[in-house]
């Protein structure tokens, strides 16, 4: 009754239950060392000079929930890498009956199965981290090739974001929008707000394309139009880049749209220019010259940061053409077809018929698939590296 359960040999041999789970030494050591750093965070967030330090108290207590999240996620593949070992030493015992291989065996599938996913978990979360990805986000929006179609296209792409912010709890608010004749946007700028939100969406910067029959055309053809989208990190103002008061220019000047008597009849909407580099931002939402002023400064702020950014990374990777990460927003990324219900993600070859629900704000299987794409990215060259 027992012949097909593991025997012992003359000469020991590993368990095969075992060497899909052998975490290589590099990751063991990486992930042995969060526990030191549990107990030192913890001993940090207790030091009163610490706890009076609004600033550095939040940044450790950031760390700590981070740190622990790792070291409970190690404990317990720990745990369940014991549990396999015994289960399967269970199956070497010459004393052991049906029953008890039989609760082995599901023990091992169990434990194989955890061991799999924690895993998975762990080497994602060594992964080393874009500290702009807990940072709110600016995203502009602005019309391409198509004219008024790609402005329609443009106010299409806002709606889908401010449904996708809905439904994940962010908070969003219009910073500056130019209306088309249509009903669309020539150029519409937002920010976003909440938990992650850069990181969510930084992968939406580059050109959008747009298939469809515009409400325009009388003969019922489909027209290709196009959109471009930037996201950029909201600065950290200590860490900011610097900005010479003498390299702005700085207009005012009444603000049109919606928005009440108010701001139809004062100067309150700010424009300004960084005259070194010619980027410009401009914010009419506010109510009054000086929260425009400052938000509008927010704006470029992280425009020239953004700038910075892109030119770094293609000094450093110049051969990259992967849209992923890079901030180049040169190329299409993305292609909406509306008679046939698709949308392509070109950068990972990500196909989904379920356009109506995505333009609904439904983004979650697109975002999720690209981050698992900058994750299997960032695994291979840390591999590399070992």
């Amino acid at each position: 009754m027992t012949d097909h359960f593991l025997r012992p040999t003359d000469e020991p041999q590993a368990s095969p239950y075992l060497a899909p789970f052998t975490m290589k030494p590099f990751f063991c050591q990486q992930l042995a060392r969060y526990a030191d750093r549990l107990g030192e965070l913890a001993f940090l967030l207790s030091r009163p000079d610490i706890m009076s330090d609004m600033t550095q108290f939040l940044l450790l207590s950031r760390e700590h929930t981070e740190v622990a999240a790792v070291a409970k996620r190690w404990l317990r593949y720990q745990q369940r890498e014991g549990d396999l070992a015994s289960a399967a030493l269970i199956l070497t015992d010459t004393g052991c009956d049906a029953d008890m291989a039989g609760l082995a065996q599901e023990e091992i599938a169990s434990a194989s199965a955890e061991l799999a996913q924690l895993d998975a978990e762990l080497q994602r979360m060594l992964l080393p981290k874009d500290p702009d990805d807990v940072r709110a986000a600016f995203v502009e929006i602005r019309a391409g090739t198509g004219g008024d179609e790609s402005a329609l296209f443009a106010a299409d792409l806002a709606r889908m974001y401010l449904r996708f912010c809905d439904r994940r709890g962010f908070s969003a608010e219009i910073l500056s929008e130019s209306a088309s004749e249509l009903g669309g946007y020539k150029e519409l700028v937002m920010r976003i707000d909440g938990n992650g939100v850069y990181g969510i969406l930084k992968f939406e910067s580059g050109g959008h394309r747009v298939q469809r029959i515009p409400v325009t055309e009388t003969q019922g053809r489909i027209h290709t139009s196009a959109c471009t989208i930037a996201v950029m990190a909201e600065p950290d103002e200590a860490q900011a880049v610097k900005i010479n008061p003498s390299d702005l220019r700085i207009d005012t000047y009444r603000a049109s749209g919606a928005g009440g008597q108010h701001i139809n009849k004062t100067d309150s909407a700010v424009r300004i220019t960084h005259l070194p580099t010619g980027l410009v931002a401009e914010c009419q939402d506010g109510r009054s010259q000086h929260s425009n002023k400052a938000q509008a400064l927010r704006v470029l702020t992280a425009r020239l940061q953004d700038k910075e950014r892109s030119e770094r990374s293609a000094r450093e990777s110049a051969e990259r053409k992967s849209l992923v990460g890079s901030g180049d927003r040169s190329d299409r990324i993305r292609t909406y077809n509306f008679p046939q219900g698709r949308l392509t993600d070109h950068r990972i070859n990500l196909t989904l018929y379920k356009l109506q629900s995505i333009m609904d704000g439904d983004l979650g299987d697109v975002v999720t698939a690209l981050q698992a794409h900058e994750a299997a990215q960032q695994l291979a060259a840390l591999e590399l590296a070992l």
